[in-house]
């Protein structure tokens, strides 16, 4: 049993900046093979990194990959911070409420496509030392058209992942369709998948099961992309996207904790908004 809260915040670190680079990686792969096969030219992401003010506060890295055959826009956050609360915002966070003081690690990864027919796709994990420490994160997936296959495939191997690591689906699934549902159009953002938080009990098994979650991730993103992008799709089919993705903007700035707590943590907002998603359309 690892002790050492400075250990643990340093595997932590290393685990999300290994990540960042395979999930890039595999993406830029994705979308190098599609485009050298439509004669197209490649696409690839671009690097910005940035630091808080106090640059002993850390910062992080952040990759956006805009226009390209598979992606409309897809970000990849990694960032590692340290700080202190606003006094208003402390007593929301387990373990800040005396001090404030705070270190976060974490990746996000959010991706919309260009092909309609491919759902947006939503990752991340993160761990939080304040008096306290934890895990959380999740994905889940948002869909314009119904695919009950696609659907059953996701929740199966999500399921399949959280027995492995001895995690309780059925508490994480449900937790995710609570907390991704548009209160003020009364249905959920997508599909689900899995959400959880303040996962304190167990720092290895904890570890190892973030660790597992990024590799599913990366495997069922990969599967979808593969078997979707060449579907076909009508330009009624793109407004239906565009409409949706105006639906999901509704919802990051409306209800999303992750923005929240990067607003109120002093990150960059622009790594915090890069969520939003290109072209979005309101009725």
């Amino acid at each position: 049993m690892i002790k050492n809260t400075e250990i643990k915040k340093k595997f932590a670190n290393n685990w999300f900046v290994f990540l960042q680079s395979q999930i890039k990686e595999q993406f830029e792969t994705l979308e190098r093979n599609i485009s050298k096969r439509k004669g197209k030219k490649i696409k690839k992401f671009s690097y910005k990194s940035w630091s808080k003010k106090n640059k002993d506060e850390g910062g992080g890295l952040s990759l956006i990959l805009e226009n390209g055959e598979i992606f409309d826009k897809v970000g990849i956050n990694q960032s590692t911070v340290s700080g202190k609360f606003q006094k208003e915002f402390r007593s929301k966070i387990p373990g800040a409420e005396k001090n404030g003081n705070y270190w976060a690690s974490g990746i996000s990864i959010v991706a919309h496509m260009k092909n309609p027919k491919i759902p947006a796709l939503h990752f991340n994990t993160r761990f939080i030392v304040t008096s306290k420490c934890w895990f959380g994160g999740g994905m889940d997936l948002t869909p314009s058209f119904k695919d009950a296959k696609e659907r059953k495939n996701v929740h199966l191997k999500l399921k399949n992942l959280c027995l492995s690591n001895n995690k309780d689906y059925t508490k994480y699934k449900k937790w995710c369709d609570k907390y991704f549902f548009l209160t003020h159009h009364n249905e959920p953002r997508g599909i689900g998948g899995i959400f959880f938080d303040y996962e304190t009990k167990n720092w290895l098994n904890n570890f190892k099961f973030v660790r597992n979650l990024g590799i599913c991730f990366m495997d069922i993103s990969k599967n979808i992309i593969e078997l979707k992008n060449n579907l076909k799709w009508s330009k009624s089919d793109k407004e239906k996207q565009l409409l949706k993705r105006g639906k999901y903007i509704e919802f990051n700035l409306l209800y999303d904790r992750g923005t929240k707590f990067g607003l109120n943590s002093g990150g960059n907002i622009e790594a915090i908004l890069m969520s939003i998603p290109p072209k979005p359309k309101w009725k």
